[in-house]
């Protein structure tokens, strides 16, 4: 097995572009699992880890620009004062030695339904960067996601960076899994209430072919908020139903379509009472 490992933003896009069938690793805690396994075999590996343009964090114009291969450790030490949603999902991340070197460019890029990260995403309303050697892009996080394991990245294209807004709003995030670490989520759930801004983002992670939105229960609270109308028990009730019905879980081995409904249920009207606390 071939491995590339570029020094620079320009080399790995060369790279990319000359070698479109190697598979770009930054932390690798997903890749090394399934190599270790004999479930992947890549002809080649394209290493970002030596890639500087890609490890930066930038707080500019009340946003944050989170490099690919920045690791959630650095998310939970640096971020946690203004994205505390992505601060907490990071938390739930695998072991310390896993959040040392577990990436958000990673999880976008294996675009699992289950990222930890990706909840957070959608509900702060991020754009996530990608470039070639001929452009850069940004793409909506909600049009990231395409399908199970698969995105709208190109065969020549590298995630780069996530931008996600501030807007300094009160968020919150919370999964459910067989024990309280090292372990994929069942389901999970982010929301981000923006009272200046009269706006509502929420991400359901776990749930669905992709990491998904539910848009009728963000327009609910925002009518709320419209209409100076108290969040209430009722309310933070019928929330979590209107997020229960925008998943689209199946059964599986961690857990069944009907639980991680009820689950979301839960975790919504409890995560909108946290966050307009």
């Amino acid at each position: 097995m071939e491995v590339l490992r570029p020094t620079a933003l320009a080399e790995a896009l060369e790279a990319r572009a000359a070698h479109p069938e190697a598979l770009p690793i930054a932390g690798g805690t997903d890749v090394m699992v399934e190599l270790n396994f004999d479930k992947a075999r890549p002809p080649a590996i394209l290493d970002l880890t030596a890639v500087p343009e890609l490890a930066t964090v930038d707080r500019t114009n009340g946003a944050v620009r989170i490099g690919a291969t920045v690791p959630y450790t650095r998310v939970i030490d640096e971020l946690q004062d203004v994205l505390p949603a992505l601060a907490q999902a990071s938390r739930t991340v695998g072991s310390p030695p896993i959040r040392n070197r577990a990436t958000i460019g990673g999880n976008l890029g294996t675009a699992s339904p289950a990222g930890d990260a990706h909840p957070p995403l959608l509900a702060a309303g991020a754009t996530v960067e990608v470039a070639s050697t001929s452009h850069t892009r940004s793409i909506a996080i909600d049009e990231f996601f395409t399908g199970p394991g698969q995105s709208a990245l190109q065969p020549d294209e590298l995630v780069t960076a996530v931008t996600v807004p501030i807007a300094g709003s009160r968020e919150q995030f919370a999964k459910i899994g067989t024990r309280n670490a090292m372990v994929i989520a069942v389901c999970s759930f982010a929301v981000r209430v923006d009272r200046e801004r009269g706006r509502v983002g929420t991400g359901i992670g776990s749930a669905g072919p992709t990491p998904l939105r539910a848009a009728e229960a963000e327009a609910f609270v925002e009518g709320l908020m419209a209409e100076d109308q108290p969040i209430d028990d009722a309310a933070r009730k019928r929330f979590g139903e209107l997020v229960a019905q925008a998943a689209r879980p199946i059964d599986d081995h961690r857990g069944t379509a009907d639980y991680r409904r009820h689950a979301l249920g839960v975790l919504a009207a409890r995560t909108l009472a946290w966050a307009c606390a």
